[in-house]
């Protein structure tokens, strides 16, 4: 089949296919014209590799389990352990950004403070208290 009729069975785009190809990820047939011609057999790698790629896996790790899932290798155990490597990461992508979050909040609250109330006005001798920096720095 062509390209954008893998692209649409499988629910990606003919961007991703080159990309994917580009990688080393798919390799199809070529006609004698030069069209790329996928076997049917490749939707299910297409459909594979998008799976994938929707839960947050990078192409080179898709690629480490390509081979094992062509060939019909790939066991639920080895599945499953790449599934809960995955979901650890997230843990702490989640905990990395949560930490960026409340250093957000808190500098926005030294901003908050250092504004001069609405009545008075700004005294250019007034004092700034320092920036907030990390915590084992402030006293």
């Amino acid at each position: 089949m062509r390209i954008s009729e893998l692209a649409r069975r499988a629910g990606v785009t003919v961007h991703a296919l080159r990309h994917y190809e580009r990688l080393g990820l798919l390799l199809p047939a070529r006609s004698a014209s030069g069209y790329r011609d996928y076997p049917e057999s490749m939707r299910r790698e297409v459909v594979f590799i998008a799976m994938a790629r929707r839960i947050g896996f990078s192409l080179p790790a898709i690629a480490e389990l390509l081979p094992a899932y062509r060939a019909g290798r790939l066991s639920i155990t080895r599945m499953t352990d790449a599934l809960e490597e995955r979901a650890a990461a997230l843990d702490q992508e989640i905990a990395r950004l949560q930490a960026l979050r409340a250093q957000v909040i808190e500098h926005a609250e030294w901003l908050r403070a250092q504004r001069p109330p609405r009545a008075a006005a700004p005294s250019k001798k007034a004092k700034q208290a320092p920036w907030p920096g990390p915590k084992e720095k402030r006293r």
